[in-house]
C-alpha cells in the first residue's frame, strides 16, 4: 500500500523548516550584521517584508494543529507565499546579482519532494516568471538596480532541473517507502500466521532467553503448566521449578536431550533445542502430556491392526462354530466316559471365550453410524433392570434404579445405550460383587439444571479398583480376571464418545465403584 503524500508529519518538518528560514532571514537582513552581497538591500522594506512572512508562517503553524485545510492545500499555499517573499526579498536586496533567487530553487525541490511531478514543474515555472517579472519591473522602472535577463534565465533553468532532479529523487523515496511497507505488511500478516500456528498446535512449546525468562508461550504448555496465566519475562523457575531443575544439568555442548516430568498431577515429556550456542542462548521447549502421546499410539496401533483382526475373527467364525456344534453332538453321544465328558465341556467353555472375542472385535469394526431418537431415559432405565434382573435371576435388593428427579428425555441411539449399560452392568456383575455376598447394583438418575447435564451412574459395593490401575481401565485388552478378554469398558466408552457422552470412573463410598455416563446439552430432549 502506498503511503498518502503529503503526511502531516512531513508538514512538521515544512514548518521547521521554514521558521528557521524566517530566523535565518531576519540575521541576515539585521543591521548589525549586514551581508556584503546584501548591502543594497533597502533594510526597511526587508524587514516589514520579513514581518508578514512571519506572520504567515506562525499562521500556518495554528492551520497545522487544527488540520485545516487539507496537506496538499497547504502545502500549496505555503510554497505561493515562499516564492512571492522570497521574489520580493530578491528585489530588495538587489535583484538577482544578490544570490537570493536560490532561496526560489529550495521552493522548488520541496515541491518535488511533497507534490505530484507536474506540480513540482508548475512552481517552477512559476519561480522562473517571477524572477523575470521582476527584472522586467526593474529595467521599466528604471531603479538602481543592476538588471540580468542573463542571470535570470540561467536560474530559470536551474529551477527545472532542481525540479527533475527532485522529482527523480521524489519517485525513488516513495517507492522505497511502498515497498518497506509492503514488506511490513508482509513481515506483520508472516508473524501473526506463525503465532496463529504456534498458539492452535497441540504441542506446548515455550520459548526462554539466556536468563531463563518466558518470552512466547503456547495455549497447550499454558494447560500442561496448571492453566494460570503466564505473563513474558516470567522466570522459568518459578513457573516449574522441575524443569528449572532439569536444565540446569544440561550440559550446552551435548545434543538435546528428552527427560519425563511430573507437573501439576501430569506427566510431561519435555525436550529442547537452543537457539544458539553456549548457556546464554534462549531455549526452544516442547512440551506433551505422556498419557495422550501413549493414547495417540494407541489408537493408531489399533487403527493399523483393525483391518486385520476384523478379517481374522471372521474367518475364526466359520470353524468354531463348527468346532461348538461337533462338541454339542459329541456331548449327545450315549456311552461316554467322566473323563470324555471333561474333556468336552472344556471344548465348549473355550469354544464360548473365543467366539465372545470374535463378536466383542467384529462390534469394534463395524462401528455402526448413530442413529439418535428421542429416549425417556427414566422408562428406559427402568425396563433395562427389569430385563437384567430377569436374563442374571436377580432380586430387586441386588440391582435397582434411583430417578430424583423427572423429566429425563435424551436423544440418542438406543442400540448403543443398550451396548453401553449392559456392559457397565456385566462388569459390576462380574468385578464388583465382594466375595461371600450378592451383587449390588444401583443405576441413579439425576438432573442438573446450571449448566444443564444427566447424570447416570451405574454403581457396585464390590471391592473397587486398586487407584494404581485406575488409569489402565479403559484401555483395550485390559483385565485382571483369567476370563475376561478386557474390551468391555473400551467399548463403553468409545461408544460413549461416539454419541458424545463423557464416561468417567469415580470409587464408590465406602466401597465399591461408580461408572458415570454425563449426558450434555447437546443431548437433552427439549
Amino acid at each position: 500500500m502506498e503511503p498518502s503524500y503529503p503526511s502531516w508529519s512531513a508538514l512538521r518538518w515544512l514548518f521547521l523548516f521554514r521558521l528557521l528560514m524566517v530566523i535565518g532571514l531576519v540575521l541576515a537582513f539585521s543591521p548589525a550584521l549586514t551581508d556584503p552581497a546584501i548591502a543594497h538591500s533597502n533594510i526597511e522594506d526587508a524587514w516589514n517584508l520579513l514581518l508578514g512572512y512571519a506572520s504567515l508562517v506562525l499562521a500556518s503553524g495554528f492551520g497545522l494543529s487544527l488540520r485545516w485545510p487539507t496537506p496538499v492545500n497547504q502545502v500549496q499555499l505555503a510554497l505561493f507565499v515562499d516564492i512571492l517573499t522570497y521574489t520580493l526579498l530578491m528585489h530588495t536586496a538587489g535583484g538577482v546579482t544578490s544570490g537570493l533567487g536560490l532561496l526560489l530553487a529550495v521552493s522548488v525541490a520541496t515541491a518535488a519532494l511533497l507534490l505530484d511531478g507536474r506540480l513540482s514543474l508548475l512552481f517552477a515555472a512559476f519561480s522562473s516568471l517571477a524572477v523575470i517579472s521582476e527584472q522586467l519591473y526593474s529595467a521599466l522602472a528604471e531603479e538602481d538596480i543592476p538588471v540580468s535577463f542573463t542571470q535570470a534565465g540561467l536560474l530559470g533553468l536551474v529551477f527545472f532541473a532542481v525540479a527533475w532532479l527532485a522529482h527523480v529523487l521524489y519517485q525513488r523515496v516513495r517507492s522505497a517507502e511502498a515497498l518497506a511497507e509492503q514488506r511490513q505488511i508482509d513481515l506483520d500478516n508472516l508473524a501473526q500466521l506463525n503465532e496463529f500456528i504456534i498458539q492452535s498446535m497441540g504441542t506446548g512449546i515455550l520459548v526462554t532467553n539466556g536468563a531463563q525468562r518466558v518470552k512466547l508461550i503456547n495455549a497447550a504448555a499454558r494447560d500442561l503448566l496448571g492453566g494460570k496465566e503466564i505473563l513474558a519475562g516470567t522466570d522459568l523457575s518459578m513457573l516449574a521449578p522441575e524443569i528449572g531443575t532439569w536444565l540446569a544439568g544440561q550440559n550446552p555442548a551435548s545434543p538435546p536431550s528428552i527427560a519425563q516430568i511430573s507437573i501439576a498431577n501430569r506427566e510431561l515429556r519435555v525436550s529442547c533445542k537452543r537457539l544458539g550456542g553456549g548457556r546464554s542462548s534462549g531455549l526452544i521447549l516442547y512440551l506433551c502430556d505422556s498419557r495422550e502421546a501413549e493414547r495417540e499410539a494407541q489408537r493408531i496401533k489399533l487403527a493399523s491392526l483393525g483391518t486385520l483382526t476384523a478379517s481374522i475373527a471372521h474367518n475364526i467364525r466359520n470353524p468354531l462354530s463348527a468346532i461348538s456344534h461337533a462338541a454339542q453332538l459329541l456331548s449327545e453321544g450315549a456311552g461316554l466316559s467322566e473323563e470324555d465328558r471333561y474333556f468336552i465341556t472344556i471344548i465348549q467353555r473355550n469354544s464360548a471365550r473365543i467366539e465372545e472375542t470374535v463378536r466383542s472385535v467384529l462390534t469394534l469394526s463395524r462401528n455402526r453410524p448413530s442413529e439418535p431418537q428421542w429416549i425417556d431415559l427414566a422408562e428406559w432405565c427402568t425396563a433395562f433392570v427389569a430385563d437384567f434382573r430377569e436374563q442374571h435371576q436377580l432380586s430387586p435388593d441386588d440391582c435397582w434404579v434411583t430417578i430424583d428427579e423427572r423429566p429425563l428425555g435424551i436423544n440418542m441411539d438406543p442400540r448403543h445405550l443398550h451396548q453401553i449399560i449392559a456392559n457397565l452392568c456385566e462388569n459390576a456383575l462380574v468385578h464388583g460383587q465382594a466375595p461371600g455376598e450378592p451383587p449390588r447394583i444401583q443405576l441413579r438418575l439425576r438432573r442438573l439444571q446450571a449448566p444443564p447435564r444427566i447424570y447416570l451412574e451405574i454403581c457396585d459395593q464390590g471391592p473397587g479398583i486398586d487407584p494404581a490401575r485406575a488409569r489402565e481401565i479403559f484401555n483395550p485388552f485390559f483385565t485382571t480376571k483369567t476370563q475376561g478378554i478386557g474390551l468391555g469398558l473400551y467399548i463403553a466408552r468409545e461408544l460413549a464418545m461416539a454419541n458424545g457422552i463423557q464416561l468417567t470412573y469415580t470409587p464408590a463410598l465406602p466401597r465399591g465403584s461408580c461408572f458415570c455416563l454425563i449426558f450434555g446439552r447437546d443431548l437433552l430432549f427439549s
